[in-house]
């Protein structure tokens, strides 16, 4: 079993220590932070974070803390809260109101605001909806792999991983194919990480962003169509409609959302894989466990590394350690979806052993709206390939980077041979 003995026994209220001395994340972070992770869980389940735009924040890397933080009302999430503190910390009163207005969607509110914006959205993806797209993904999918043609490599990302969920997000949400390189450039300002005294590209992306997705609700107001921007548009409970604002921050999350997280399931599930060989030649054998396979490759090498910033409405007690009041805090789902205490072999993938309880997703009441979706158009994806190109293995020239973002854990390219 994938549960490690005695999972779920810590206690993070026990024994209050002083915080540790702080980390930080630099450069070769990125591309290995769960080497990071594992010294960092060696010392303890919270730490206090130097990030390379120099404010500390508290990055939570233990399994039962994450739980904790990710449930706990005292973490709070309000997009304008979490603004002015970090402003506090750098010193400057100056706030990008166009980054709060695309943040201030249900993933960055609490009750009962986000209650009330989740309860429009939610029906949308339903496990029962998103079946009824299963026809078209699988449509899209043997389109993008018909058109690599007779190729002996591809970059899998670029090629494969990147078009599929943004042509799906995008008939979805009812956003021209035609605008992703905007939407995609604008979006990779907004999650990268910026150091100190680099050129920092988010305030020029947000309000294109923003100009662009405001553009796009108008029209859907002017001439509804058969999408679900239109029907966000046009959704009435009891009276309660969604304002312009909320239309453009909640297009934000379903578009950034909606097609980040599978790209990059895709992306790490595939290099997960090739680098284990013996358990692709096993999928191909049986793809019947693709399923369950999908919830090993989220658990192992997840498509967000720590979950949206939170905030301390209180001080609160983690892990032994007091975190004040006003402080920002990280979850690193990564380091918790390979934490021993709740993981046997964590570092070591496992398709052929059932994975319970990993927060890839989340936890609680944030938990990912888009789940059903992503798991659909993985399994979609990955037994595509399996069947149409099963002795694809990993280029031997390539040279793998990862996207510098805290929030992503994608590579930027994956070099592969088809045949």
């Amino acid at each position: 079993m994938r549960d490690a003995p005695g999972a779920g026994t810590v206690d993070p209220m026990a024994d209050l220590t002083a915080p540790a001395p702080v980390e930080s994340i630099n450069a070769d972070f990125f591309d290995d932070p769960h080497a990071r992770y594992r010294r960092w869980r060696a010392e303890g389940p919270v730490h206090r974070v130097r990030f390379p735009d120099d404010v500390v924040r508290w990055v939570v890397v233990g399994y039962p803390e994450a739980k904790i933080a990710l449930a706990d009302p005292r973490f709070r999430k309000d997009a304008g809260q979490l603004s002015a503190i970090l402003h506090s910390k750098r010193d400057t009163t100056a706030t990008d109101p166009n980054i709060v207005a695309l943040l201030s969607h249900m993933l960055g509110t609490d009750p009962p605001a986000h209650t009330r914006l989740r309860k429009l959205v939610n029906k949308a993806f339903t496990a029962r909806q998103v079946a009824l797209l299963r026809p078209r993904i699988e449509q899209i999918t043997a389109s993008l792999l018909d058109a690599l043609g007779d190729r002996d490599e591809v970059d899998l990302m670029s090629d494969f991983a990147n078009p599929l969920p943004v042509t799906v997000i995008c008939e979805l949400l009812g956003v021209p194919f035609e605008d992703r390189a905007d939407f995609q450039a604008w979006t990779k300002a907004l999650v990268t990480v910026v150091g100190e005294g680099e050129e920092d590209e988010r305030p020029a992306a947000s309000a294109a962003m923003v100009g662009y997705l405001a553009k796009l609700v108008r029209a859907k107001q002017s001439e509804p169509a058969e999408d679900l921007l239109s029907e966000l548009v046009l959704a009435d409970d009891e009276g309660d409609r969604l304002t312009d604002q909320e239309l453009v921050s909640m297009a934000f999350l379903l578009l950034v959302a909606g097609h980040e997280t599978t790209v990059n399931l895709i992306g790490n599930g595939v290099l997960a894989l090739l680098r284990n060989p013996g358990q692709w030649q096993a999928l191909r054998a049986d793809p019947t466990g693709v399923p369950a396979a999908i919830e090993e490759f989220l658990r192992f090498d997840g498509p967000v590394d720590m979950a949206t910033a939170r905030y301390t409405a209180e001080p609160v007690t983690l892990g032994g350690t007091e975190i004040p009041a006003d402080e920002i805090v990280y979850v690193a789902l990564s380091a918790a979806n390979r934490d021993p205490a709740r993981f046997a072999a964590p570092d070591t993938l496992a398709t052929d052993t059932p994975t319970a309880g990993h927060l890839a997703f989340g936890h609680g009441i944030h938990f990912c709206v888009g789940a059903p979706l992503a798991r659909v158009e993985a399994d979609i994806a990955f037994t595509a390939l399996l069947q149409r190109f099963p002795d694809l293995s990993l280029s031997p020239a390539a040279d793998l980077h990862w996207q510098t973002s805290t929030l992503i854990r994608g590579l930027l390219e994956l070099p592969v041979r088809l045949r």
